[in-house]
């Protein structure tokens, strides 16, 4: 999940990235890790050549650990 992280927290606060999903519980699994993290979970964008979703990226939002996105990167 989120192997491009890093592009969405270097991107700056308000930027919308448009996710592009392989995973058949990225429906689910995004707007919850949206959700944990802080950002804002859009919609799935219509019309697309994949299957793709929305966020907006958010000042406050919380970093997750490499490998592991469910779990908060300052997490021992």
């Amino acid at each position: 999940m989120l192997r491009r992280r890093s592009a969405i927290y270097g991107a700056g606060p308000g930027t919308v990235a448009h996710i592009i999903a392989t995973d058949p519980a990225a429906p689910l699994d995004l707007p919850a890790w949206c959700h944990m993290t802080g950002h804002d979970y859009l919609s799935r964008v219509p019309d697309s050549d994949h299957t793709a979703f929305a966020l907006r990226r958010t000042a406050g939002a919380r970093r997750t650990r490499s490998g592991a996105p469910w779990y908060p990167a300052d997490m021992g």
